[in-house]
C-alpha cells in the first residue's frame, strides 16, 4: 500500500475556515508574510500555512477573504480533487489544514497512520551573509553554539578568502547555487565561483546549480555532491533530471498536494534517495508541521527546518540546538504549540 492511501479515505468535516495573516522581519533583510489557513468543523480546527512568497499574494488572498466552498463532507482525497487553487504553496496551505482536521476529528496523529516513529531532528542554520558578505554572522552564531551547521547561498562576491574563512570552521554543510530562481534572462551562471565553491567546501552539497557546457565539467568529479530543490514538484520532475540524484531536498509546499508529497517519500525510499528537509521562513504552524515531516522521514540529514528563532535578524542566545526532540501533537499533524519556535 503507498503511504498516501493510508490517508485518502480519511473522514473530514468543514463547517467553515479562516484566514490569518503573519508578518515579521526576518534574517536577510526582508519582512516576511505568510497567511495562516484554520479550517473548522466539528468542534475541532486544522491548521495550514501559505508560504507564497510575494507579499502582494496574501494581500490578494486577504482582501477576497474566505470565499473558497469548502464547507461540507469530504475524504481527503475527494476534498483535494475539488481543490482549485493551482499555485502549490497556496494549496499546500489549504491540504496541510485538511491533514491536520481529518486526523483530529479521527482522534488520530500523522505518525500514527504513517507508521514512524518521530525521531530528533538534526537542523541546519541559513543565515544571510551581509554586504559585502563575511563570515561574522556565522562566527557568531558558533561562538553561541559550536556544533551548529549552515547552509549558505554563494555568489559571485564570494571571494577566495571568505571560502577559505568559511571552510576553516567545518560547519558549512549546504551551499545552496540557486540557479532556479533568477530571470529567464539573467546572466550565465559564474563558471569560476562553481569551481571555487566546490573545491573550497569539499564537505558541502552542492544545491541547485545550473547545468550549462561551462559548468557541466567543473562539477563532474563533484556529483555524488550535486542535490536538487527548487525544481522538484514531483516524481516525474526526478525522473527529467539530468543524471540520477543521490541527495534531494523536500519542501513539502512545493509538491502543493499530499498525494504528491508522499508518493515523492515513497519514489526515494524504494530507490535509495537520501533527503532532507527544507524551510521558506515560516512564520506559523507551518514551520512544525515541516519539522513534523523531517521527523518521520529524513530525521538525521541537515535539515533547514531550524525553529523560527535563529530566522531573526541577530543571533542570539538560548536557542533550542540540534537535534530537536519530536514534540508531535497528540491528534492532527502539528508540532506541540512553541516548539517550533523558541
Amino acid at each position: 500500500m503507498s503511504t498516501y492511501a493510508r490517508f485518502a479515505r480519511l473522514p473530514l468535516e468543514i463547517e467553515s475556515y479562516a484566514l490569518e495573516r503573519l508578518e515579521q522581519p526576518v534574517t536577510r533583510g526582508f519582512t516576511r508574510v505568510t497567511t495562516v489557513v484554520r479550517l473548522s468543523g466539528r468542534g475541532e480546527e486544522g491548521v495550514g500555512e501559505d508560504v507564497s512568497w510575494y507579499a502582494e499574494m496574501h494581500d490578494r488572498e486577504q482582501a477576497a477573504g474566505p470565499v473558497l466552498p469548502l464547507q461540507g463532507s469530504w475524504t481527503l482525497d475527494s476534498f483535494s480533487d475539488a481543490l482549485e487553487i493551482p499555485e502549490p504553496h497556496r494549496r499546500w496551505a489549504y491540504e496541510s489544514a485538511a491533514l491536520d482536521l481529518g486526523l483530529r476529528q479521527d482522534g488520530t496523529a500523522l505518525a500514527e497512520v504513517v507508521g514512524l516513529e518521530p525521531r530528533p531532528v538534526s537542523f541546519v542554520v541559513s543565515p544571510g551573509l551581509g554586504d559585502p558578505p563575511s563570515a561574522r554572522v556565522v562566527r557568531r552564531w558558533l561562538e553561541l553554539d559550536p556544533g551548529l551547521r549552515f547552509k549558505l547561498d554563494p555568489g559571485i562576491d564570494w571571494s577566495d578568502d571568505l571560502i577559505r574563512e568559511l571552510a576553516d570552521t567545518r560547519a558549512v554543510v549546504t551551499a545552496d547555487l540557486k540557479a532556479y530562481y533568477g530571470a529567464a534572462d539573467e546572466k550565465p551562471p559564474d563558471v569560476d565561483l562553481y569551481r571555487r565553491v566546490a573545491e573550497g567546501l569539499p564537505d558541502a552539497y552542492l544545491e541547485d546549480p545550473a547545468l550549462t557546457d561551462g559548468t557541466d565539467p567543473v562539477l563532474a568529479p563533484y556529483r555524488e555532491r550535486i542535490t536538487w530543490d527548487a525544481p522538484i514538484h514531483s516524481v516525474t520532475d526526478v525522473e527529467a533530471l539530468a543524471f540520477p540524484p543521490r541527495t534531494l531536498n523536500s519542501k513539502p509546499s512545493r509538491f502543493g498536494t499530499l498525494r504528491a508529497l508522499l508518493d515523492f517519500y515513497d519514489y526515494c525510499e524504494e530507490r535509495g534517495i537520501g533527503l532532507y528537509g527544507g524551510g521558506m521562513f515560516e512564520l506559523g504552524p507551518g514551520r512544525g508541521q515541516i519539522q513534523y515531516l523531517a521527523s518521520l522521514f529524513h530525521p538525521d540529514a541537515p535539515n533547514d527546518v531550524a525553529p523560527r528563532a535563529y530566522n531573526e535578524p541577530e543571533p542570539r542566545e538560548g536557542l533550542p540546538r540540534s537535534p530537536l526532540e519530536p514534540a508531535p501533537s497528540p491528534t492532527g499533524f502539528r508540532w506541540a504549540e512553541g516548539a517550533a519556535s523558541i
